[in-house]
C-alpha cells in the first residue's frame, strides 16, 4: 500500500482530499504545518473579530485533530515559524517597502508547502504528498483545477517540476460544492467552516493595523494626478495598490477616488477622480524571475495578472531565462510585484513577478 502525506490545515478541503485518498487505497498520514506564532508577534490580542482565547492557527489544528480523528489516520505536527519568517514574511515585508504588491502566498508555497514539507513528508516514509489546492497534474503538465472560480494554479506558478513530482491534487477534479457535500456527508466539523482569507497562515487581519506592528506609517501627501493638486493625506504606500477603491481612508471625495500610482521617494500617493482614465492602463510589463514549469514557450498565450481576473490574451517576447516581456492590449491596474501566471488553456506554464510597467515602450514614472 503507497503511503501519502496530506497537508492537513484544519479546512474543508484538505479534509475532503484525505477522504478521497483513503477511498483510493492509499496509506494516509496528516501533517499539520504551523507556520506562524500570533502570541509571540501579538498580533491577533485584541482584535474584536477574532476569538482572544485561542489563536486562529491553534483552531485550525483543533479542527485538523477533529477531522484525522474521525478518518482515522494519524496527524503529525511540525513548525516552520522561523522559516516562514525568513522565507515568506521578510519578502513581503521587503516587497511592501519597495512600494510594490507581493504576493506571500505563493513564495509560501515555493519555500514552505512544497520544499520544507516535503523533506518532512519524505521522513515519514512517504510516497506521495497530497494537498487541498484546486489544480490537476496530466502527463507532466499543471493543469487548472476543474472549478474555474476555485482554481488555485495561480499560486503555484513558482513551483519546479521537481517540486510537483510525486504530488497529488485529490479535490482537483471537483467543484467547490461537491467538496462541500461530501465534508456534509461524512459529518465533518470543517464541513461548514468557511474558507481562509487574507495572508497566507496570518488568515484575516486589519491590514493596516496588522502592518503597524512591523513597519512605521508613513505619511504623506494624495495628489490628484491628473490636476497635481492636494487631495488628502495617506497613512504609508506599503498600504495601497493599484486600482485600489475601498477602504482608503485619505480623505476627499473618496468615492470617486482611485489609486493610480506612487511615488516612492517622495512618498506621494497618486489618484484619480476618472474611472475610464488611461493612467490605470498599460499594453506592456517587464516580468522577473520567471519560473517555467512547463516545456512550452508559445509565443502566444493568456496571463493572469491577479488571481480570480479573466484570461487576458497575451503576446510573449523571451529576453531569458529569467525575464520576458508580456504585450497586451490595454489592461487596467497591472501593479508591480504582483504575479504575472501564463496558461496555454488549461497548462499553467509558469509565472514571474512584475517588475515594470509600460505603455507604449516607456515605462510608466508614477508606477515605481
Amino acid at each position: 500500500m503507497k503511503k501519502v502525506v496530506i497537508g492537513m490545515s484544519g479546512g474543508v478541503d484538505s479534509s475532503v482530499a484525505a477522504i478521497l485518498l483513503k477511498k483510493q487505497g492509499y496509506e494516509v498520514i496528516g501533517l499539520f504545518m504551523r507556520n506562524w506564532d500570533s502570541s509571540i508577534n501579538n498580533d491577533y490580542l485584541g482584535n474584536p473579530n477574532l476569538n482572544n482565547n485561542i489563536c486562529p492557527q491553534e483552531q485550525d489544528y483543533n479542527d485538523a485533530k477533529a477531522v484525522s480523528d474521525k478518518l482515522g489516520i494519524p496527524l503529525h505536527r511540525i513548525d516552520f515559524v522561523k522559516e516562514y519568517w525568513d522565507f515568506v514574511f521578510t519578502y513581503f515585508l521587503d516587497e511592501l517597502k519597495k512600494g510594490r504588491t507581493p504576493n506571500p502566498d505563493i513564495m509560501c508555497n515555493k519555500y514552505i508547502k512544497f520544499d520544507l514539507f516535503i523533506k518532512e513528508a519524505k521522513k515519514l516514509g512517504a510516497d506521495y504528498i497530497a494537498t487541498g489546492h484546486y489544480a490537476r497534474i496530466k502527463d507532466g503538465e499543471l493543469m487548472r483545477g476543474i472549478d474555474d472560480n476555485k482554481d488555485q494554479t495561480y499560486f503555484l506558478s513558482q513551483l519546479t517540476k521537481s517540486q510537483l513530482e510525486n504530488v497529488l491534487f485529490p479535490v482537483g477534479d471537483l467543484k467547490k460544492e461537491e467538496v462541500r457535500r461530501i465534508a456534509l456527508e461524512y459529518d465533518l466539523i470543517t464541513a461548514k467552516k468557511k474558507d481562509s482569507t487574507g495572508i497566507c497562515f496570518i488568515g484575516e487581519r486589519n491590514f493596516k493595523e496588522f502592518l503597524k506592528n512591523y513597519l512605521p506609517s508613513q505619511p504623506g501627501k494624495v495628489i490628484d494626478i491628473e490636476t497635481n493638486k492636494v487631495v488628502g493625506e495617506h497613512q504609508g504606500l506599503m498600504y495601497y495598490t493599484i486600482g485600489q477603491r475601498k477602504g482608503l481612508n485619505i480623505g476627499g471625495n473618496q468615492d470617486k477616488m482611485f489609486v493610480v500610482g506612487k511615488n516612492l521617494p517622495e512618498n506621494i500617493l497618486y489618484v484619480c477622480f476618472n474611472e475610464d482614465n488611461d493612467y490605470l492602463k498599460s499594453d506592456s510589463c517587464l516580468v522577473e524571475q520567471m519560473n517555467f514549469i512547463s516545456d512550452l514557450r508559445p509565443k502566444k498565450c493568456t496571463a493572469k495578472f491577479r488571481y480570480r481576473q479573466k484570461d487576458i490574451d497575451v503576446t510573449i517576447d523571451y529576453v531569458n531565462d529569467k525575464e520576458i516581456i508580456v504585450h497586451y492590449d490595454d489592461v487596467k491596474a497591472v501593479t508591480p510585484g504582483q504575479a504575472c501566471v501564463l496558461y496555454q488553456g488549461d497548462i499553467c506554464l509558469g509565472g514571474g513577478i512584475i517588475k515594470e510597467v509600460r505603455k507604449e515602450n516607456k515605462k510608466l514614472w508614477y508606477l515605481l
